[in-house]
């Protein structure tokens, strides 16, 4: 009896395993994906809460998948991130790919004509959005490099405004048709005064007030209504060009001023320098004959020395070259100076170096006019210097074109220490070798080396001064002229002459002095 029971619960168990629980699966389970009453959200909602962590996201209703054809599944690459974050990615992609599926679904109902009325009108509510938002969110808002822009604004940027809209008004009421409307005009002038006490002197934003952006905005108003009010745009034109072309002259001519005021300012001694020439001739004169004469004159025809030329009418620039030229020798007693003056400051510049005498450097002063080989029969130069045309060409300032060529306008040109270089052989008769300094160098270094240094023929050393372009020829001549484009290379650069080794031998050689009197006579005639 019991055997028959055993059998027949195996019985019942295999025919449970065989025959009814499959049919209870198909049933109650695999039947409900094809059941069309099956709720939608529920199952969406059974996916999502398949997640690796705790975080849910929500997803969107979309449609069921009607679509029997296999789909080939999203391919997503992920980034290098913390592990922290591939929860979220993972989730991130599951709703991905039901969203795309969502996209397909929707494709025929961008057909609809309800569907792209819609979407039109949805559009156009958005561009109208753009355009009602200040112009600053806009930029904001379509590139972050115009943010770094606005931060980069000009310090002076309100003030340039403020000062544009001042000269606006200025121009309104004087026209014809703002004159016509009295109310109009007594607030356009009260807008003027309040910004022009807004303004004052500010140079930068932050001078301003704080009721300059009140004033500004009022400004704004004020001159619309003259916008509207003004129906001859022609005449504001005109008288806007007038007045820009009158500013523009007026700055051309303060920066003449200012250039010729800043020349003025570098060559004005001041009082107490000017005194200084003038006690120093006092004190020299009160010397006797003995006391004014300098020691080891026998050392200035020397040629085995270092021998200096240095022609200046500046007392303290002439002892700056000579104190910074010695305190960088290693024998001074080798090194001869010979300075050469005018007649003003002869005597002033003996007393100084007698004076302040730079140690056992040897110091020659002369006075120019000494040199009695010197005058307008020998020198074609010391003639045009006191013509009428060179001193009309220096002194005048009529011209609109010279303020960029005023460094060679400069006065100084015409004292004839300038061209005295020209004739150092006849100066200095039994030296071999000078070498000559502007009276604004200031020395950094022993210099003694140039003597020893091989010019390979040429007369001059000088440091090469082509790296810019204002030191070509070409700025200097007129090349238009046949003489001088036939003799001169326009890129051909001048020299920085205020250091010079000079072989006197070879200048005597090559007679340069003759060549340089030959190109003034040609100069003159010109």
């Amino acid at each position: 009896m019991k055997m028959k029971v055993k059998v027949r619960y195996i019985v019942l168990n295999l025919l449970w395993v065989s025959v009814f629980s499959p049919i209870f699966i198909y049933t109650y389970v695999v039947g409900t994906f094809f059941d069309p009453s099956f709720s939608r959200l529920d199952f969406l909602d059974d996916v999502a809460a398949f997640t690796l962590s705790g975080d849910t996201s929500h997803l969107h209703v979309v449609p069921l998948e009607t679509s029997t054809a296999l789909k080939k599944p999203v391919g997503v690459v992920y980034s290098d991130h913390s592990a922290n974050s591939f929860p979220n990615e993972m989730t991130e992609h599951k709703s991905t790919r039901v969203l795309s599926a969502a996209s397909e679904e929707r494709q025929p109902l961008l057909n609809n004509p309800i569907t792209r009325a819609y979407e039109s009108q949805l559009l156009a509510i958005r561009l109208e959005e753009q355009h009602t938002l200040p112009p600053g969110k806009i930029e904001q808002k379509e590139h972050s490099v115009n943010k770094s822009d606005q931060m980069t604004e000009a310090a002076d940027a309100q003030v340039r405004r403020l000062k544009d809209l001042l000269i606006r008004a200025k121009v309104y009421i004087s026209l014809p048709a703002i004159k016509s409307n009295s109310r109009l005009t007594r607030e356009l002038r009260l807008r003027i005064k309040e910004l022009s006490r807004a303004i004052g002197d500010a140079a930068k934003d932050t001078d301003l007030p704080k009721s300059a952006f009140e004033k500004l905005k009022a400004m704004e108003q004020s001159l619309e209504k003259g916008k509207q009010i003004q129906d001859n745009c022609g005449a504001s034109i005109k008288r806007l060009r007038a007045m820009l072309h009158s500013t523009e002259d007026q700055l051309r001519v303060h920066k003449k001023k200012t250039t010729f005021l800043a020349q003025l300012t570098a060559k004005t001694l001041p009082k107490g320098l000017h005194c200084l020439p003038l006690r120093l001739t006092t004190e020299y004169y009160t010397l006797n004959s003995s006391q004014q004469n300098f020691l080891d004159e026998d050392k200035l025809e020397d040629p085995r020395l270092y021998h200096y030329a240095l022609f200046s009418d500046n007392i303290l620039a002439a002892a700056v070259v000579v104190n910074s030229t010695i305190s960088h020798v290693k024998h001074p007693s080798k090194h001869v100076f010979h300075i050469v003056t005018d007649r003003l400051n002869y005597a002033a510049m003996r007393m100084w170096f007698l004076c302040n005498s730079p140690g056992k450097v040897t110091i020659q002063v002369q006075n120019i006019e000494e040199f009695t080989w010197l005058n307008s029969s020998y020198s074609p130069v010391l003639k045009q210097l006191g013509s009428p045309s060179i001193r009309d060409y220096y002194f005048r300032a009529r011209r609109s074109n010279s303020v960029s060529n005023l460094k060679y306008r400069n006065p100084k040109y015409l004292s004839i220490l300038n061209h005295l270089r020209f004739y150092l052989p006849e100066i200095f008769p039994k030296l071999n070798k000078v070498l000559f300094l502007d009276d604004d160098v200031v020395v950094q270094k022993d210099l003694s080396d140039l003597w020893s240094l091989d010019l390979k023929g040429n007369v001059n050393g000088a440091v090469e001064t082509c790296g810019e372009s204002f030191h070509r020829f070409d700025r200097y001549f007129n090349f238009s002229h046949p003489l001088i484009s036939k003799n001169f290379d326009p890129h051909a650069c001048g020299w920085a002459y205020g250091m010079n080794i000079f072989d006197l031998v070879e200048w005597r050689r090559q007679n340069i002095t003759e060549v340089y009197h030959r190109w003034q006579k040609l100069v003159s005639n010109v």
